[in-house]
């Protein structure tokens, strides 16, 4: 595992921040963030820090060739070789298992190690690449400023995935200031929280319910499973996406926004510019636009999408639960493009897609597509309300469970952009108090966050598996 978070808060982070602040120049300041990055990654893969070393030097190399020969061939080799080294490590297990049950076979599993993060780091360096070919950017010279853009431990490991364009300038030239400082405090706290105090307590939920049985389960446990993971995944990714950004912050760093209240959508298509934004919009970028997009008419429009979401799915994990979850998104995003769910009243759009968001879950959080698809059959026809499934069902609506429940489900709306919107007609005075308070309000959550962890309970990221 990386650092425990009690460590991490209590030990890596302030010594690396004060440390941070007292260097002088951006050149030492990037050497340290090097350099503690490295051994944040190390801690927890002492193995594969050399596979991410390496795949840096390697990368470093392609892009002065790139630049120099500015072929296709050159572009393709670098992105064959990465896709490459993801696939063996992700990827061999699960093509084995699928030729052993297609051929009836029993070819041995390789039981590859998944190196942690390595789906993050490896489309960041696959955009690093394609950006020198495509003249957006210079090929980097200094070796160390690209590592620190691959390396950088903020979103090292569970993003946002960070695209070479974006920060290229931010590497060498960056305002810190003590405002960005408590910005950065303030997003890492509430990210934090998310994660400890939501995501931490429905999980438990979730994994109990998905553990049970079929025939131990009604409609009444399979919808509480559902909302639980609903709640869980959302608060589990952003919360580590506030994390990252809040970190990036402290440093001087600016990055996208990887999460918009996502289940505030009326549309899958909306659902989709919300959730996970730095991976849609880099698929875009680098796979549909290069595709075509939608300007080679409509039926390559459609295949377009579809691999797409096949990709978006099989980026995800190597299980077909994932490549079923994402060419599932990727139908209703095609159906959308003929049923006017846009002229929907607004609440039915949203009841809509929470319902396809929530079922979509349930196969994502399956372990085999049986599951996922039983699960959701209960959802709608598990009608055995006997007192033995009755017991199971109610067992898990505990009020605590209940409380995170409806504070996950208030908290996934956008009450903070109105509040933040009406800040804007008081005075600077009771603005500045406002802002106060949530500082206040962001220590109390730390506190929390920290006698939470020190019970001992341990719930690794759902995307560190990512």
């Amino acid at each position: 595992m990386v650092f425990s978070s009690l460590t991490f808060l209590c030990i890596f982070l302030p010594m690396t921040i004060i440390l941070y602040y007292l260097l002088p120049s951006i050149k030492m300041k990037n050497i340290l963030l090097i350099i503690v990055s490295l051994l944040f990654y190390s801690y927890g893969e002492p193995i594969y820090v050399f596979l991410m070393l390496g795949s840096t030097i390697v990368n470093y190399f392609l892009g002065l060739w790139i630049e120099k020969s500015r072929k296709k061939y050159s572009v393709f080799i670098a992105i064959l070789l990465n896709l490459s080294v993801l696939g063996i490590f992700k990827y061999t297990d699960m093509m084995i298992m699928t030729v052993n049950q297609l051929v009836g076979c029993d070819i041995p599993m390789a039981h590859i190690k998944l190196p942690i993060g390595i789906s993050f780091f490896t489309f960041q360096i696959m955009s690093y690449i394609i950006d020198v070919y495509r003249e957006e950017t210079e090929a980097q010279k200094n070796y160390a400023r690209l590592l620190l853009y691959i390396s950088f431990f903020p979103q090292l490991i569970a993003g946002p995935i960070i695209k070479y364009h974006d920060v290229a300038e931010q590497i060498v030239c960056r305002e810190m200031s003590v405002e960005k400082l408590g910005k950065g405090f303030r997003r890492f706290i509430i990210g934090l929280s998310k994660k400890v105090l939501i995501s931490n307590a429905v999980a438990l939920t979730a994994d109990r319910v998905f553990a049970l049985e079929l025939s131990r389960m009604n409609s009444a446990s399979a919808w509480i499973g559902a909302l639980a993971y609903l709640l869980q995944i959302y608060y589990d990714f952003s919360g580590y996406s506030d994390m990252a950004i809040g970190l990036g912050y402290m440093f001087g760093f600016e990055f996208m926004e990887n999460f918009q209240y996502p289940y505030a959508a009326t549309s899958m298509q909306i659902f989709w510019r919300r959730w996970h934004i730095s991976l849609s919009t880099w698929f875009k970028e680098y796979l549909y636009i290069p595709l075509g997009g939608n300007q080679k008419g409509k039926l390559r429009t459609c295949i377009n999408k579809i691999i797409v979401f096949f990709s978006t799915g099989l980026w995800h994990g190597a299980n077909w639960t994932f490549v079923v979850w994402g060419l599932y998104h990727g139908i209703f995003l095609l159906l959308e493009e003929v049923i006017p769910i846009k002229k929907m009243p607004k609440l039915l759009g949203h009841l809509y897609a929470v319902l396809i968001t929530t079922c979509g879950f349930v196969i994502f959080r399956a372990d085999t597509l049986y599951q996922g698809i039983s699960v959701i059959g209960k959802m709608f026809a598990g009608w055995d309300l006997s007192p033995e499934l009755m017991n199971i069902a109610l067992r898990y609506c505990t009020p605590h469970f209940i409380f995170i429940l409806v504070i996950g489900a208030i908290g996934a709306f956008p009450w903070k952009c109105y509040i933040e919107t009406k800040m804007l007609d008081y005075s600077v005075m009771i603005q500045n108090g406002i802002k106060t308070i949530t500082y206040v309000g962001s220590l109390a959550l730390l506190i929390l966050c920290v006698l939470n962890l020190s019970s001992g309970t341990y719930n690794p990221f759902i995307y560190f598996r990512f």
